[in-house]
């Protein structure tokens, strides 16, 4: 139940973050909503990556670019 907890304060986090920068770059410059819409996609995009990469640690999977060591590699020294 944590850990669920835990994917969906990320995700909620991610799209509210975004949406705030974009909330203030569009008071900032004067272009509602548009910053505002861009920054909700970009933060959903965020929240969705960090998901996904909490959800691989969780699991024990290798991140994308990560390859698991041998255990022979340790009796080579």
């Amino acid at each position: 139940m944590g850990q669920a907890l835990r994917l969906a304060t990320e995700m909620v986090a991610g799209v509210a973050v975004g949406g705030f920068i974009g909330w203030a770059l569009d008071r900032l410059f004067g272009t509602a909503p548009f910053l505002m819409v861009a920054f909700l996609f970009l933060g959903a995009a965020a929240g969705i990556m960090n998901v996904v990469r909490t959800a691989k640690a969780m699991q024990g999977e290798p991140m994308p670019g990560q390859h698991l060591r041998n255990a022979t590699d340790d009796d080579e020294d």
